[in-house]
């Protein structure tokens, strides 16, 4: 099982790991409700280095970009399913609406986003990654899966 641990404590880790010649790999998401779409594009993600960090938005920041009523799976449990997956090593939460500062802080060695930003460029933390001399990486396949059409879906079982 990866380990959860705070921002602060896994810079430490990752410093010491990467100090050894490791290549981290990292990829953050809202990781609401878990679906297919995200095992395919963690496991693409872990294929990019040594050690495959997951970065997960806090509650507040859930609710803030998502709507109201969200998150349906608070950040702990979050945490703890992502860090039970066989590909993931580490796990974190992370303040704010973009992860953007905790890649400045932990400098990994990817950064990996979901294949619909269509290049690397055009994911918003691109400048920031490559400014400490990372890479940024599109894994997984075709967003064809979304935790927001789960939910549009369970709604309209519900209903019926």
């Amino acid at each position: 099982m990866g380990a959860i641990l705070s921002p602060t404590a896994l810079a430490a880790e990752l410093a010491a790991q990467q100090a050894t010649g490791l290549k981290v790999a990292l990829a953050n998401g809202h990781f609401d409700l878990l679906h297919v779409g995200h095992v395919r594009y963690l496991t693409a993600a872990a294929q990019e280095g040594d050690l495959l960090v997951v970065a997960i938005n806090a509650d507040d920041s859930v609710e803030r970009l998502k709507g109201p009523g969200r998150p349906i799976v608070p950040a702990a449990e979050r945490a703890e399913m992502l860090a039970a997956l066989s590909v993931v090593d580490y796990v974190t939460v992370f303040d704010g609406d973009t992860p953007a500062p905790l890649l400045t802080a932990l400098e990994p060695d990817v950064h990996c986003k979901g294949t619909d930003y269509g290049t690397p460029e055009n994911v918003p933390e691109f400048a920031v990654v490559k400014a400490y001399g990372g890479r940024t990486a599109l894994v997984g396949d075709p967003k064809d899966h979304s935790t927001t059409e789960l939910i549009a879906s369970a709604k309209h079982l519900a209903e019926d």
